[in-house]
């Protein structure tokens, strides 16, 4: 019996496991915590290594896909310069302001959507029909309208995350649970006490949701509106270098909005699990 695997504990009357079983258990989920985090990175390490195998081996030639030392030493050389510090400074102040514009427009618009069935009648079927056309449809005729300005990029960009706040913010109000609604209606709460302390809040996860969304889409605009029309801006550095047939400068200026957009992301990410795990359980449900 000394050999067991397991021993019989008779005062708790149950099989007990020896102390190293804890240890091994404890191991082994952390090797699963560690394989969890380092999953999402496999692939791009996997891109990388072809990239640069494929380089070193001239499977590709250079001035179509540069080498990854070359893209490094350009981004080093941008940094130096200043050049990087002055492009990502514009496009984060266009991206910010027309996120901030938008995000705003469309929390007003949806909340007037979730809260009114009357305006919502007269309102949505057009907003669903002007949706449909592309940020880069609107562009000859805001270029006809405002130039080729600063309010060009901004009211694109607002535009990009206008319609994903305006949905989420919409939906979110709508799926208040019909419980928290009647147990508002029983303590007597006012129409705005009801939308302040039980609508909002039970809207707040999928509001989130919307917002990061939102985020992803006036980024993408900004890229797209500094690719044709602007004289800053990392867009404007991948359009100039296409022109110049730097392509070890198109890559960088790539990465550089890959790097920021994840990382912005990644940000917006952990904020709406935070606001997720501060839900009362009723609005988690």
């Amino acid at each position: 019996m000394s050999k067991a695997i397991r021993e019989w504990s008779p005062a708790a009357g149950r099989e007990t496991s020896r102390p190293g079983d804890a240890v091994r258990a404890n191991a082994r989920r952390r090797v699963r915590t560690i394989a969890w985090h380092l999953a999402p990175w496999l692939l791009p390490a996997a891109l990388f290594a072809l990239w640069s195998i494929g380089c070193e081996r001239g499977w590709i030639a250079p001035q179509i896909l540069p080498p990854p030392q070359l893209v490094y030493d350009t981004l080093s050389d941008l940094a130096r310069s200043g050049d990087l510090a002055h492009n990502t400074l514009f496009s984060l102040r266009r991206v910010l302001f027309g996120f901030a514009a938008g995000s705003l427009a469309g929390l007003v618009i949806g909340a007037a959507l979730g809260l009114s069935r009357r305006f919502e009648a007269y309102v949505l079927p057009g907003f669903n029909a002007l949706v449909q056309i592309p940020v880069l449809g609107w562009l000859p005729f805001l270029l006809l309208l405002v130039g080729v300005g600063e309010p060009l990029k901004y009211i694109l960009i607002a535009h990009a995350a206008l319609v994903p706040v305006t949905l989420s913010t919409m939906q979110g109000i709508r799926q208040t649970p019909a419980a928290l609604d009647e147990a508002a209606r029983v303590f007597a709460y006012s129409r705005w006490q009801r939308i302040v302390h039980v609508v909002l809040p039970a809207a707040v996860p999928t509001l989130a949701t919307g917002v990061r969304l939102a985020f992803t889409k006036a980024w993408l605009a900004l890229v797209v509106v500094e690719l044709v029309a602007s004289s800053e801006g990392l867009g404007y550095l991948i359009v100039y270098g296409r022109q110049l047939f730097q392509l070890d400068l198109v890559m960088a200026s790539v990465v550089i909005v890959g790097a920021i957009g994840f990382a912005i992301n990644r940000l917006l990410d952990a904020l709406e699990a935070r606001l997720r795990r501060g839900q009362p359980s009723a609005f988690r449900d």
